[in-house]
């Protein structure tokens, strides 16, 4: 008999046991997100991000995380309060997870916490594929990172959207431009250290590729906020390009291209990636 999970992953091509814990922890997101519309949450918070990206604007690329921000500051915002909520979700669609508040060393916006369970367990009790099953290690742990921005910029614009699995739910998220306003602040302002975020790049094109105008207000309150920019700088369209050609002259992109590859199914997408080609698609963004 099918269940609730059976239906959902049923939606997903699964070729290898990659594929089938892609698909898996794709539909934890899904069972969370429905978890905590059911509780309230999205009356005072909004998604956004790579998976909001990916689960509601077809974003072509698989997103681990799911990120959130609160409609309006709230500095004594409570995250804990929906752990029992959300436990209780994913159990009662048989996933056996649980929720554990990350404790910050340092002062931060962000409220994080992980889901954890066991991946060995979950590819076996759903797919009963046990030849997938024995070539993951008995100790290996699906692991979501969840987090909530308590202190956002403000000029972010929302939109309702609705899915119907596990459970018909409404998601608050910020609106496309929002998005997208969000991802130019990540290609930014983001410190990639020794490792280029390739990701960013790869949604950067599909924001262009969608004709998606960037919420310049917004943008501008997320560069004034990291110090990226005074309050006083007059952030036109001609000076956002500048901004990114020479953020582009600096990408090691054969660093980019492997950060990516992972998480897409096309690999040759990125293979023309390169200096003159994000200068010359740049050209094209809509303020």
């Amino acid at each position: 008999m099918d269940t609730i999970l059976t239906q959902m992953l049923s939606l997903y091509p699964s070729l290898s046991a990659s594929d089938e814990k892609h698909a898996l922890t794709e539909v934890i997101q899904e069972v969370t997100l429905c978890g905590l519309s059911r509780a309230g949450f999205f009356r005072d918070a909004a998604f956004y991000g790579g998976t909001a990206l990916r689960l509601f604007y077809g974003l072509d690329r698989f997103s681990e995380d799911l990120d959130f921000s609160l409609v309006a500051p709230d500095p004594d915002f409570d995250l804990k309060k929906y752990f029992p909520a959300l436990e209780s979700e994913l159990g009662s669609v048989g996933l056996n997870f649980t929720i554990e508040e990350k404790v910050k060393t340092a002062e931060s916006n962000i409220k994080s916490a992980f889901l954890k369970g066991n991946t060995k367990e979950h590819v076996l009790s759903i797919y009963k594929d046990e030849l997938s099953a024995a070539e993951i290690n008995p100790f290996e742990i699906i692991r979501i990172k969840f987090e909530v921005d308590v202190d956002p910029p403000p000029y972010a614009t929302f939109e309702n959207k609705y899915r119907l699995l596990p459970s018909p739910y409404q998601v608050k998220l910020y609106d496309a431009p929002s998005l997208f306003a969000g991802k130019l602040h990540a290609v930014l302002c983001r410190a990639w250290k020794n490792r280029v975020k390739g990701r960013d790049l790869y949604d950067y094109v599909f924001y262009l590729s969608r004709n998606i105008p960037v919420n310049m207000p917004h943008l501008k309150a997320r560069l004034v906020g990291s110090g990226f920019i005074p309050e006083s700088y007059d952030l036109t369209r001609d000076a956002l390009i500048t901004m990114l050609c020479n953020r582009f002259a600096t990408i090691d992109y054969e660093q980019a291209k492997q950060d990516v590859q992972p998480f897409i199914a096309d690999k040759i997408k990125s293979e023309i990636w390169s200096v003159e080609f994000f200068t010359d698609i740049t050209q094209s963004i809509i303020t």
